[in-house]
């Protein structure tokens, strides 16, 4: 099969063509040949040598894809309702750039109603991660308040819809006003530009000195001191990237008198149980959602995965340049 390899650490440009053996499906696993995959933040850590794969993953790149099943255990298959032929989006922990893929019966989604597959490739990894932090570790429920650290980011589209479909207000946090709209466009209550607005003091006027019940932390750094203030009673703070840095100063007192809860997760190396049982819900409270037009894919671009464009040696490589820009608003595919 035909896939992208990472060919040493560094710059987009490492993401090269590359074939390997096709893949076999083994105990409680299918075999999907992929039509679309998603590209993602943990992809371009992986390739600059900061994501070490976990063991037993598939060195090639790639966390999420869809397809067709082709193959696959037809025990656990007849168990969770999949057939042969069967059009599915699956979480996986590598090997998601390549035509052929091995994924867990147990981490795979039909691809929603009126979703193409690339549609439904840029699903899995970023409602998988919001499910489990928002709500799982975040405990958000309707009424909240919800602050979300990069709006436009492929997590932060995600959570702004399905935090929406819940019931809680949204509040996001983007680098421009233009991305600030986008946000705006997809439901979000308020957006403030971190470039030109205090968000803690603007995040205090929208809630009347109160604060937020929930924030959604991809930076951490120095922005846990300043969301430690954000948090209303009993808030809770989640963490789920370190882009501004692992090292971060707060006011514990704070913590203590606000009753406040600092946590934190990384989905990838959990096992296939944990993974399977956020597949359920996905399954039973928002896959309807998608159907009922009520949360909807965000694609910004879509590359052809093995082709060669602006100097650079795949369209994977053109897509991790482009997330590197941060000029996206949502995200991206590859298809093959």
């Amino acid at each position: 099969m035909n896939v992208i390899e990472i060919q040493q650490f560094g710059a987009p440009a490492v993401l090269v063509p590359g074939t390997r053996p096709d893949p076999v499906a083994g105990v409680g696993e299918l075999l999907i040949r992929v039509s679309a995959s998603g590209v993602n933040r943990p992809d371009v850590l992986q390739r600059t040598g900061n994501y070490p794969v976990p063991p037993g993953a598939s060195d090639i790149p790639g966390l999420e894809v869809a397809g067709e099943v082709v193959a696959g255990d037809a025990a656990a298959m007849a168990q969770a309702g999949i057939a042969l032929g069967d059009r599915v989006c699956a979480l996986v922990s590598g090997g998601g750039y390549a035509q052929l893929c091995v994924a867990p019966v147990a981490q795979c989604l039909p691809v929603p109603q009126g979703l193409t597959d690339t549609e439904a490739a840029s699903l899995p990894e970023t409602f998988f991660t919001v499910w489990s932090n928002v709500f799982d570790r975040g405990r958000l429920q309707a009424g909240e308040t919800l602050l979300i650290q990069g709006g436009t980011s492929g997590i932060g589209v995600t959570a702004i819809q399905m935090a929406k479909a819940a019931g809680a207000r949204v509040l996001v946090t983007a680098g421009s006003d233009e991305k600030c709209q986008a946000c705006l466009d997809l439901g979000a209550d308020h957006a403030i530009n971190y470039k030109t607005t205090d968000f803690v003091a603007e995040v205090k006027r929208l809630t009347d000195g109160v604060g937020v019940q929930v924030i959604l932390d991809m930076v951490a750094g120095d922005y846990v001191r300043r969301e430690v203030e954000a948090l209303a009673e009993d808030g809770r703070l989640v963490i789920i990237a370190v882009q501004g840095g692992v090292q971060s100063e707060f006011n514990a007192g704070l913590v203590l008198r606000r009753r406040l809860t600092i946590t934190g997760s990384t989905l990838r190396p959990r096992p296939v149980a944990f993974k399977g049982a956020i597949t359920q819900a996905l399954r039973t409270t928002v896959w309807p959602w998608i159907a009922a037009g009520r949360i909807r894919p965000v694609v910004h671009s879509v590359f052809p995965a093995l082709q060669a464009a602006g100097g650079l040696p795949s369209g994977a490589a053109q897509a991790h340049a482009l997330m590197e820009s941060n000029q996206h608003v949502g995200k991206l595919v590859l298809t093959w």
